[in-house]
């Protein structure tokens, strides 16, 4: 375990004070760039410099994986982009990517503001354990390994991103993705996300399906004259929350937001259905995608079939196939397959450190699919806390000083370690 500063418990309650919400969830201007400052700023006592301190360009935002969602802001909104850059430190010199590890972090958060408070044990705010605690970790966790072991981190390059891009369902596309394009990874790269301290070494992918219906709106006094969009998609939602999930193989199913209409006085003819389906390979992705529709269109016959007749919906059971459609706002992002690198899980998970996530288990989702295919390079997530328990995305949030410290403790041992090993391999003195 590595203590905290006072420092260090300090910067993290000034993060927690600066709103960065995803401007994907917010109309606000987030303060991004203020608290990447403030990281950069407590980073360079320990000898990092900034080599990169930018926003995504557009032009890198046009291919088939970026969100709907995110297209969408870009066009709409020139400063979307602009308010939201990401921040690349590197501690050491130029080296090769065998000598070089790569943390990531994000400092982007969900909407839903939370007081920010410190009662000596519990730190409380939004992004306390999702991700600006983890955040302020890695830094304490870098100081003590270079007071422990300063000559022998001499021939390792550490490179931190901290990246915006990561929430409101951006998928790391104009954060961690064009980072990762322009080189900036190493022969071990750890995301930091909420894990419980389990090194989880795969990480789903997810897609966005939305289920419209597009019809005529009617009266509630002439309710059979239009399209019911609430009955019909509420058919639909209650299918797919039974039948799609057992062909997730390994990832899960959301059956979330259905709207058709705020008022009791009408049928509202038009709606749309979301649903978030997350994958561990691209072909468990692809078959998804295609039991997905086949259940929506399967779903439609059988509304057809058994309202074909009824006094009020036989209009929506006669137009639902012609008023009904799936509509992918997310599609075919890569998943981060689990890889056996012996030397990786030697390294990264030495006895009372860090266990490993259960293979049974299902993973999550996170910012590193980017690191699929990339070669060279073991990519892992580890972190404090757990996603559910510290109510990440919840109200309540929060960040226990000991699982911080934990977590200091571990990114000290496996710089380290990484670093050991490098030395003894080069230095011929490990065969």
């Amino acid at each position: 375990m590595t203590k905290l500063t006072r420092d260090e418990r300090d910067l993290l309650l000034h993060l927690l004070e600066l709103p960065t919400v995803s401007m994907l969830e917010s109309d606000e201007e987030p303060r991004l760039r203020d608290a990447q400052q403030a990281y950069a700023d407590a980073a360079r006592h320990l000898g990092f410099d900034v080599v990169h301190h930018a926003a995504a360009e557009a032009a890198e935002l046009t291919d088939d994986q970026v969100p709907l969602a995110v297209r969408l802001a870009v066009e709409d909104n020139p400063e979307f982009l602009a308010a939201q850059p990401s921040l690349v430190l590197a501690l050491g010199p130029e080296l090769p990517r065998a000598d070089t590890v790569m943390f990531n972090v994000h400092l982007d958060t969900v909407a839903g503001l939370e007081p920010v408070g410190f009662d000596g044990a519990r730190f409380t705010g939004r992004g306390a354990i999702d991700a600006k605690g983890p955040a302020v970790a890695l830094l304490a966790g870098i100081r003590a390994a270079l007071d422990a072991a300063p000559d022998r981190l001499a021939g390792t390059r550490v490179v931190i991103q901290a990246v915006s891009g990561e929430e409101g369902g951006a998928m790391g596309v104009f954060g961690t993705r064009p980072l990762l394009c322009r080189g900036w990874y190493g022969r071990l790269n750890l995301f930091c996300e909420p894990t419980g301290m389990r090194l989880l070494s795969r990480s789903t992918a997810a897609m966005t399906a939305c289920v419209r219906v597009d019809g005529d709106d009617a009266i509630d006094d002439r309710p059979a004259a239009g399209h019911n969009a609430t009955v019909l998609l509420g058919h639909l939602a209650q299918r797919l929350a039974t039948r799609l999930p057992e062909h997730a193989a390994g990832g899960q199913v959301c059956v979330a937001g259905l709207h058709t209409g705020h008022l009791h006085n009408r049928v509202y003819g038009t709606g749309r259905l979301l649903l978030n389906c997350s994958y561990p390979d691209s072909a468990t992705g692809r078959a998804l995608a295609d039991r997905l529709e086949q259940d929506v269109a399967d779903g439609i016959r059988e509304f057809s079939d058994s309202h074909r007749t009824h006094p009020v919906l036989a209009r929506t059971a006669k137009d639902a196939a012609a008023i009904t459609r799936v509509e992918w706002h997310k599609r075919g992002l890569p998943a981060l397959r689990a890889t056996e690198d012996p030397w990786a899980l030697d390294l990264l998970t030495p006895e009372g450190e860090a266990a490993r996530w259960p293979a049974d288990e299902p993973a999550f989702t996170c910012d590193a699919i980017w690191m699929a295919g990339l070669p060279g390079a073991h990519t892992a997530v580890l972190g404090p806390g757990d996603l559910d328990r510290n109510h990440a995305h919840a109200a309540g949030e929060y960040a226990d000083l000991s699982d911080l410290e934990a977590f200091a403790g571990a990114v000290s041992g496996i710089l380290v370690r990484f670093a050991a090993r490098e030395h003894a391999t080069t230095g011929g003195m490990r065969q």
